[in-house]
């Protein structure tokens, strides 16, 4: 495939939702970035739900064999991740930190981050989850990720739906576009440098 005929070619964005608590908003959240992404004709969604896919939380010791059913639980999620060009992380914000099955899903994935953009919508109480995205941004850049600037940070989150889970706030719905459209950017950017040149690690 030729550079252009990729860069041409829609970008496949993985939303991964971080949260796996019960009576977890993450579905709210998510919902409502999945219809800012559908609008795009530049962007094919994929949800990766780590509630829906979880992972195994105990990584085999060095040289050893992992878990049985480890490959299994593998296979749903990181041919998913392989496949996109760009990532949102919706993630809520825990003891001034990110949740652990997002740090579990990262942690088991290397090559699948390098060199992609993500964008990150957190959502909390009056950090809005920011110093979740603040820690991630440190992760995400050990993995050679490229995290974008703008952000979508969804303070005091629960207000700002309605009761049928409709976004009440025009500056959020800003927010998600200004986010949309610059991981648009570096998506192409480093999808067209990946195509040109592989990147090495």
């Amino acid at each position: 495939m030729s550079a252009t005929a990729t860069v041409s070619a829609a970008l496949r964005v993985a939303v991964l939702v971080g949260s796996t608590r019960e009576g977890r908003f993450a579905p709210v959240v998510t919902e409502w970035i999945k219809g800012h992404i559908a609008q795009r004709a530049d962007m094919d969604l994929d949800v990766v739900d780590l509630a829906e896919t979880p992972l195994p939380t105990v990584f085999p010791a060095f040289g050893q064999p992992p878990a049985p059913g480890t490959e299994e639980a593998l296979a749903l999620v990181s041919p998913r991740l392989a496949a996109a060009d760009a990532f949102v992380f919706v993630t809520p914000e825990y003891n001034h930190s990110f949740p652990a099955s997002l740090k579990n899903a990262v942690d088991w994935h290397n090559e699948q981050w390098h060199a992609k953009p993500i964008g990150f919508v957190s959502y909390g109480g009056i950090s809005g989850g920011l110093r979740a995205v603040e820690q991630l941004r440190l992760v995400m850049a050990e993995l050679n990720a490229t995290t974008i600037r703008n952000t979508v940070s969804l303070h005091h989150v629960w207000g700002l739906f309605d009761e049928d889970h409709a976004m009440k706030d025009p500056q959020s719905d800003a927010a998600a576009k200004s986010m949309l459209d610059q991981l648009a950017w570096w998506a192409e950017a480093l999808r067209a440098a990946r195509t040109a040149r592989p990147y090495a690690a």
